[in-house]
């Protein structure tokens, strides 16, 4: 009977110590939403240029969020971009919360919010005119 306690004891520290470790792996990772938004600013300087075919632009950014025409028919494109992260960061406590019964964990969560806004307007030959980006962060 005492070898069969010591028993369950023993699967119940495995299992703590699963636990624990998985709880710190998850404090520790970071929280990326809508990862698959890969348009920077450098993708603009370095890829979007006067002159350029409306393929050619779809090929770099994608389709655009906005389509719209101004009085003489030329089409301006539209991008909204939004990264959003959050990363939260755990310290200790967990073994002892589980193992002794009455330590808390101490973590903090920062979070926040990336836009790039980038406007392209094309000639009648849909080819890149000009074109202008901004990026804010919160």
């Amino acid at each position: 009977m005492y070898g069969e306690g010591m028993h369950m004891f023993k699967a119940f520290r495995v299992f703590a110590t699963c636990c624990l470790l998985s709880l710190m792996l998850y404090g520790c990772q970071s929280v990326d939403s809508k990862s698959d938004d890969k348009v920077t600013i450098g993708t603009v300087q370095r890829h979007i240029y006067a002159g350029m075919s409306s393929a050619d632009v779809v090929t770099v950014l994608g389709s655009p969020n906005m389509v719209s025409k101004d009085t003489n028919g030329n089409e301006t494109w539209v991008y909204d971009k939004v990264h959003s992260e959050s990363e939260v960061k755990s310290s200790s406590g967990y073994l002892d919360l589980i193992l002794l019964g009455g330590r808390q964990s101490k973590g903090s969560r920062s979070s926040g919010e990336r836009t790039l806004t980038i406007i392209i307007h094309f000639d009648e030959h849909f080819r890149v005119r000009d074109f202008s980006y901004r990026t804010t962060t919160f």
